[in-house]
């Protein structure tokens, strides 16, 4: 059975294929800069070298059709066509208070997507939009969204809430959310595994430092709190994302240089963080560089991010109570050692040390690492995020749970897409297989 899950981003789709009985991966790779100039798509199959193709993609429509037409290429392709894809995994970064874990996609929870929009302005209308190209392409594979939020819903109440008039809550959903759920639900996993403890009785602290940055306080194997809220916006210095600040700043600046709400969205989001800081570098492999060769205000930078990092770090342990592990995951948190190193600094008198020889090793190794020196009370560790995995595990089980079940033919003909693009011819010859086809159909509204 082959799944394909894709991460939809703003300027990117990341992409994988997989078949899932043989428990291996066909293809991966990643479309990168989506309707911008120069795009391409890297396409990789195992045992092959990887392949970068420039091709135009002016959107997630194209850019998806793109990955499409690579796995099924006769040449370099990995399936004979489309239809041996059974299922389809989508990122949806935001569920709001509605979808508290993975769902089969149909046209209600389509909408609802939409509606959710507003709450992650940056984020759901792309995935929306490879959602509708999936659904065009491969009208009869099962569709299936996993959320960045469902991690995160059991966030109690007096932690999630916001002290603002409490009818924004009741009436428009203003709450904090928070994001990286499928990274932070694998990782909190596999620290369980390395600790040798059951995860339920776990209390971690993981730091999910990429372009986008998280920490998360793992209760007892369960989200208690996060760093992100309503948007992904808040907490800590991201690439491009400002994190905690006086929001009577962007009042100020609004009337001062008489920006509007959609200029400050974008100041906010796309022009602040490490490149706000440094005004040239949102990559920390450049930041770093940079401060090496005397650069101000990317030192500035490093040392403004790593404690927002501490300061976090430190508030989620008081919230603990006690710590088992802190992790360190994604792009950032797995291969920065200066970053770890300047996080973890001064924290000796919280019984958390780490060794520096180990530390340095471990930004080479893209394994899972142990960083923890002998003396320290808590554990580190360095966990290269699989969120895939989790991707497809949610895929499968909802596929297993649709199979030969009335629901499976529910969802395939409450689907616009297949009703408009099926036969008479092919309805006919499914309800001969199936006798009981137009029974269920005859239900549908």
């Amino acid at each position: 059975m082959n799944i394909l899950c894709l991460n939809c981003g703003s300027s990117s789709v990341k992409y994988i294929l997989y078949e899932w009985y043989k428990q291996h991966t066909l293809a991966r790779g990643i479309v990168e800069r989506v309707g911008l100039p120069f795009s391409k798509i890297v396409y990789e199959v195992k045992g092959k070298d990887k392949k970068v193709i420039a091709s135009t993609c002016h959107d997630h429509f194209e850019a998806v059709k793109l990955i499409m037409d690579k796995i099924a290429d006769p040449d370099i392709g990995v399936i004979s066509d489309l239809s041996k894809i059974s299922a389809v995994g989508h990122r949806v970064v935001h569920g709001g208070e509605k979808f508290t874990g993975s769902v089969v996609i149909n046209n209600e929870v389509l909408k609802s997507f939409r509606e959710l929009s507003e709450l992650a302005p940056l984020h759901n209308p792309e995935n929306i939009l490879g959602i509708e190209a999936t659904q065009k392409m491969i009208p009869d594979a099962l569709q299936v969204a996993v959320f960045d939020t469902a991690w995160h819903h059991t966030i109690p109440k007096h932690i999630y809430l916001y002290a603002l008039p409490y009818k924004w809550y009741e009436q428009y959903g203003i709450r904090k959310y928070g994001f990286h759920g499928t990274s932070l639900l694998y990782v909190s996993r596999r620290a369980a595994v390395l600790l040798g403890k059951d995860p339920f009785k776990c209390n971690l602290i993981i730091c999910h430092i990429g372009n986008g940055v998280s920490l998360n306080a793992v209760k007892y194997g369960t989200s208690y709190d996060t760093s992100m809220g309503f948007t992904p916006l808040e907490g800590l210095i991201m690439g491009t994302r400002a994190g905690d600040h006086d929001a009577a700043i962007d009042l100020f600046m609004m009337e001062k240089e008489k920006h509007s709400i959609r200029d400050m969205n974008s100041i906010l989001n796309h022009k602040s963080g490490i490149l706000g800081i440094t005004g040239d570098y949102m990559d920390r492999y450049d930041v770093e560089k940079a401060a090496e060769n005397g650069n101000d205000r990317a030192k500035l930078a490093i040392s403004m991010e790593c404690y927002r990092l501490k300061k976090y770090l430190g508030a989620y342990a008081a919230a603990l109570g006690k710590v088992d592990a802190i992790v360190f995951t994604a792009g950032v948190g797995e291969k920065s050692s200066i970053i770890r190193a300047k996080t973890l600094d001064g924290l000796e008198f919280m019984g958390i040390k780490y060794d520096r020889k180990k530390n340095e090793l471990a930004k080479t190794r893209n394994a899972e690492c142990d960083i923890t020196a002998k003396d320290s009370k808590v554990r580190i560790f360095v966990i290269p995020t699989d969120e895939e995995r989790v991707f497809i595990e949610d895929v499968v089980a909802l596929y297993e749970e649709m199979k030969d079940s009335e629901s499976r033919y529910v969802y395939r003909f409450q689907s616009a897409n297949y009703r408009n693009q099926i036969r008479e011819v092919e309805f006919e010859k499914e309800c001969k297989e199936n006798p009981e086809l137009k029974k269920v159909v005859a239900k549908i509204p």
